[in-house]
């Protein structure tokens, strides 16, 4: 797999792997400006490429308004974006190759919470901070037996989405309550994140009452659905949930329809994106989804950020991550700033930044920022969205339980 090394270009602005750091090491003295990068690392072509690149577009912008406001006195950030392509070992040899430039003081990222599993490791053993925007899966924070004993794996990973423990309880609750569905056909696409979240959607739709009329599962990059329309249109379910990403679901929904099986499809954040509507078309109208947060269009402290963002030129979808990929830059650089006084990079910066995040309080553009003990965030805050005349309207929006 060839990784993505390149400096990439977006609109008119840069995103540079490199630069040269002040001689004198503080910036000060000649007028120039220690340089300190924040890495990303989301898929930025290929599955999922659309909230992969509003993940590189929201840290862009938090970098920018770093800049311009002189936030970190002595220091200019930069951005370097590494394409993962949703791969795991991409996502690894990413990994691997941001600790071992100096200059990487920090790391947001990566999208897919598979790939989080094989990224881990490596920021934890270099000491570097990591923030995911979109991460879900429980484990991730609180250990393989997070059920039974939760367990913090690894003090180096934090995230500014909630888990799907608290997703596929809102999820059935919804589903049971207020769609008044009985019966559910349950798919995922057999990955970290689809899985764990269908499962958790089970659980919390069969506790409500509600029966499962059949499971199956995909493949990611499955395009041709016609034998488990079949099985569904035979199970004669009332609801579809679909544990995975938009790239299959937007043509399961579509054969689904087309097949002459008229039920809405539910899933989670993974599809919340306009990409799923644009290629579905009209047989989305009544799909739904869940999505961490509040709606950021609807924001008063997100405008700014959404202004700037449409202005910039940026590729990919905001909504979906770009508010908390902004946030966890923030929680980044106000770390950094905690730090690295008058540009000098003190010893063991690393470590001493990671302390910092873990103490992290402000409101941010997408909601309040802090971290509880595992490095989970503490805001609960869940939506239902839903296809309405062709875009996603918010139908729910509400602290999730536990």
């Amino acid at each position: 797999m060839v990784i993505l090394t390149a400096v990439l270009t977006t609109g008119a602005l840069t995103l540079t792997a490199c630069g040269s750091r002040d001689d004198s090491g503080d910036g000060k003295d000649s007028g120039k400006k220690t340089e300190i990068i924040i890495g990303v690392d989301a898929p930025l072509t290929g599955a999922n490429s659309a909230t992969g690149l509003g993940i590189q577009g929201g840290v862009q912008i938090a970098v920018n308004d770093a800049n311009k406001n002189n936030t970190v006195p002595g220091v200019t950030f930069k951005v370097q974006a590494l394409d993962d392509k949703a791969i795991p070992a991409s996502g690894q040899a990413n990994a691997t190759q941001l600790v071992q430039d100096e200059k990487v003081l920090g790391v947001v990222g990566p999208l897919n919470s598979g790939v989080a599993t094989q990224m881990q490791q490596v920021f934890a053993t270099a000491g570097l901070v990591e923030i995911s925007p979109s991460n879900t899966a429980p484990e991730l924070t609180q250990g393989k037996n997070w059920q039974t004993s939760k367990s913090r794996p690894f003090k180096t990973y934090f995230r500014t989405a909630t888990t799907d423990a608290l997703q596929g309880g809102f999820a059935a609750e919804y589903a049971y309550g207020t769609l008044k569905k009985r019966k559910v056909f349950v798919v995922d696409d057999k990955q970290t994140y689809g899985a764990g979240l269908a499962k958790l959607f089970k659980a919390g739709f069969t506790e409500a009452g509600g029966k499962v009329a059949g499971e199956d599962h995909v493949n990611t990059g499955d395009t041709d659905f016609s034998a488990l329309v079949t099985k569904i249109k035979s199970a004669k379910a009332d609801l579809v949930y679909y544990g995975g990403q938009y790239d299959e679901s937007e043509k399961l929904t579509k054969q689904l329809k087309d097949g002459g099986v008229k039920i809405p499809l539910f899933g989670g954040d993974g599809m919340f994106t306009p990409t799923y509507i644009e290629t579905a078309g009209k047989t989305s109208e009544g799909d739904l989804v869940t999505s961490v947060g509040q709606p950021v269009d609807s924001l008063p402290s997100a405008a700014d950020f959404i202004k700037k963002y449409k202005a910039s030129g940026l590729k990919g979808d905001y909504g979906t991550y770009g508010g908390y990929s902004y946030d966890a830059a923030t929680a980044i650089i106000k770390a950094i700033g905690n730090v690295v006084k008058d540009g000098k990079i003190p010893d063991g910066a690393r470590a001493k930044i990671v302390d910092e995040v873990q103490k992290t309080k402000f409101d941010g553009i997408a909601g309040p920022v802090s971290f509880d003990e595992f490095g989970d965030t503490n805001n609960k805050q869940l939506t239902v969205y839903q296809v309405v005349d062709g875009k996603w309207k918010a139908v729910k929006s509400g602290t999730a339980k536990g």
